[in-house]
């Protein structure tokens, strides 16, 4: 039995999340190992970096998996990617250490999220991108959201249901840059809370608008005050961009 590192694309709009869940809602983990029991006969529990929410996209998921099969890594890809749902792909594949976790060796992640800022609306976006009429002004973002680099008590920044005792995470870098009608917010950490990206866009978003002045971050971090912070963005805008190992 090997184990492999598997990078993998999902568009997370029909799903409830990557997680596979007792409810028999729809999966992206219940799809991939139903696909490896199509293609190699293999029932298998695969091990995911993440859990990403309902409507959360990736662009490198990373999860592990030990097979019994003598396929190679090259046929995995092309393998599971002649079984996936056209919304899930496989990247790559790699053999892997036995020890290694896809989600307990994680070193940290980078996720995005795109904000389509326009006062019309566009069909092909709907599902991929949050739409903003209120004009945004990404270089006064860019400059707040540098408040939340270093190691910080994200209480505030984490969604009520939260049930991690150590609410203490460090952020690499946060950048808000901007390309056309198409403003991305890209954070890099090594972990995140539950709703935590959505939280700080929606409060550098609130920041954008008004309702909070340039310099409030420091203040709404040192309140660990989840009513202190902006609000949750919706799903859909959200990526995982790269896993660091």
């Amino acid at each position: 039995m090997k184990n492999y590192k598997v990078t993998a694309a999902f568009s997370g709009t029909a799903y409830h999340g990557f997680q596979r869940q007792e409810n028999g809602l729809r999966t992206v983990q219940g799809e991939i190992e139903r696909a490896i029991k199509k293609l190699l006969g293999e029932t298998v529990t695969i091990n995911g970096c993440s859990r990403t929410d309902a409507g959360v996209h990736a662009n490198a998921f990373v999860f592990n998996v030990f097979l019994e099969s003598s396929i190679d890594c090259r046929g995995i890809v092309f393998g599971l990617n002649g079984v996936l749902p056209p919304d899930i792909a496989i990247l790559a594949a790699e053999e892997a250490p036995e020890g290694f976790h896809a989600r307990y060796h994680c070193k940290g992640k980078e996720y995005i999220y795109l904000i389509h800022n326009s006062e019309i609306k566009s069909p092909f976006y709907a599902d991929r991108m949050y739409r903003s009429w209120y004009p945004i002004d990404e270089k006064k973002l860019d400059r707040a959201a540098k408040d939340f680099i270093g190691e910080h008590d994200f209480r505030a920044f984490c969604a009520a249901s939260c049930d991690k005792d150590v609410t203490v995470r460090t952020v690499f870098d946060y950048t808000v840059t901007r390309s056309g009608d198409t403003v991305k917010f890209t954070v890099s950490g090594d972990g995140f809370l539950y709703n935590m990206v959505r939280i700080t866009v929606g409060t550098l978003l609130f920041i954008n608008d008004g309702k909070l002045p340039e310099d409030a971050i420091p203040k709404i971090i040192a309140s660990r005050d989840r009513t202190r912070a902006g609000k949750t963005v919706p799903p859909q805008g959200l990526y995982l961009n790269r896993v660091f190992y």
